[in-house]
């Protein structure tokens, strides 16, 4: 009987205990049933080192990124105020950390209107490609003047000026000369610099200064100053020269043993203005010696000619350069002309004038440094009979092409604006 007895309520005790089992699990482990939990403290303690390392290395990237972060958005900072030096330490330091951290960072403009924080994201990365058009939006957004002092002045500072004595002002520094490496020198300065130099008039007016009537439309072009950079055309900052060496036969021996050869070696040299104007030299001295004297069209020299060209675009689409050059006509009265009996013989008078033939091309990464001969002539005119003699030289033998080399000094204050 104490089996008997004794089963009902051992089989009680028994579902207590269960019931408080699954009870205890469930809460442990809500959601999973009793045959996965037999293994779920075997598996998590496999995994629990692994997982920790894990979390602790994307710690320290996040950690990373941030001190990246903020070491960029300070160089910007600095880079804003003008502290280039202090700029390029912090991104170095940056990109050490995070190499593509400035991808990594989300631009926002600040409402205070911090210039550091200038993009709203990269969607207006197309914005920056054209920097005229960002700089003015800027400004205007700033709604500050084109240039302001870093710092406090007691005169009166060029922004004061208002906007029409500013561009007159680098109309100046272009110059009838059209410096305009000078101007682009001259936008590094500052945001409202860089505005006023690429304004369309001052490029309007070089275009029409080198082409005259031939640049009344702008097309194919986008603007003025598009013309003037890919348009062909001749170069005003330096000289075209050209170096000619030929082989000249020399006398014979008297035993008639040998006879000697002579290498001629000379430089001819081309300086172009912008009003038209060309100045031609032949000589054999180095260009060391030369250059100099081309820097403006009073140069002192007897073998110097002076003459005009001009531009021509034929049907091929090539650009070619026409030049008709003559002799400085300059006469000086002899000594013997001071004495009444001395007769003067009579000489026939002729002028003389050469006719040049170039095409312009570019080589290289440097455009329209390049001037290859098509003909050259001479033209005699006798006074006394109106007769034209002409000789024709030949450039396959003895001219090579002529190349520019640009010169620093030939910038020089004009006595005009543009």
């Amino acid at each position: 009987m104490s089996n008997e007895n004794g089963r009902p309520g051992e089989t009680n005790l028994q579902e207590e205990l269960q019931m408080f089992r699954a009870r205890w699990m469930s809460e442990l482990t809500p959601g999973l049933s009793s045959g996965g939990l037999e293994n779920r403290p075997c598996n998590a303690a496999a995994r629990g080192p692994v997982g920790k390392v894990s979390e602790t290395k994307a710690k320290q990237e996040l950690a990373k990124e941030a001190k990246a972060r903020e070491l960029f958005l300070k160089a910007a900072e600095e880079e804003q105020n003008g502290a280039l030096y202090e700029a390029i330490k912090f991104y170095r330091q940056a990109m050490q950390l995070v190499p593509d951290i400035e991808f990594k960072i989300n631009y926002t403009w600040s409402p205070d209107g911090d210039t550091k924080n200038f993009l709203d994201d990269a969607n207006n990365d197309s914005k920056m490609a054209d920097l005229l058009s960002y700089f003015q939006q800027q400004l205007t957004f700033q709604q500050s003047k084109l240039c302001q002092p870093d710092i406090d002045v007691t005169q009166t500072h060029i922004s004061v000026l208002p906007m029409e004595v500013l561009m007159y002002i680098f109309r100046w520094v272009v110059s009838s000369d059209l410096d305009l490496r000078a101007l682009e020198q001259l936008s590094l300065v500052c945001k409202g610099f860089y505005i006023c130099a690429r304004d369309p008039e001052i490029w309007r007016l070089a275009c029409l200064k080198v082409w005259g009537r031939n640049c009344v439309k702008i097309v194919p072009y986008t603007t003025w100053r598009q013309m003037f950079l890919e348009r062909p055309r001749v170069r005003f900052d330096g000289v075209y020269i050209s170096k000619t060496t030929y082989i000249r036969q020399g006398e014979q021996s008297l035993d008639g043993f040998y006879r000697a050869w002579h290498q001629v070696e000379y430089y001819r040299y081309l300086r172009f203005f912008p009003d038209g104007h060309v100045m031609m030299l032949t000589t054999p001295e180095d260009p060391q010696t030369i250059v100099p004297r081309l820097r403006t069209k009073n140069a002192r020299t007897d073998a110097m000619l002076l003459g005009h060209y001009r531009l021509s675009q034929d049907t091929d689409n090539q650009t070619k350069v026409f030049a008709v050059i003559t002799n400085k006509k300059e006469e000086k009265p002899s000594d013997y002309q001071k004495y009444r009996y001395f007769r003067r013989p009579q000489v026939q008078e002729t002028e003389r004038s050469f006719h040049v033939g170039l095409q312009l091309c570019s080589s290289g990464r440097h455009k329209f440094n390049k001037l290859v001969w098509i003909h050259h002539s001479c033209h005699i005119t006798y006074k006394s009979t109106g007769e034209t003699a002409v000789t024709a030289f030949d450039i396959d033998k003895m001219y090579t092409p002529m190349f520019f080399v640009r010169v620093k000094s030939f910038t020089a204050v004009s006595e005009r604006p543009l």
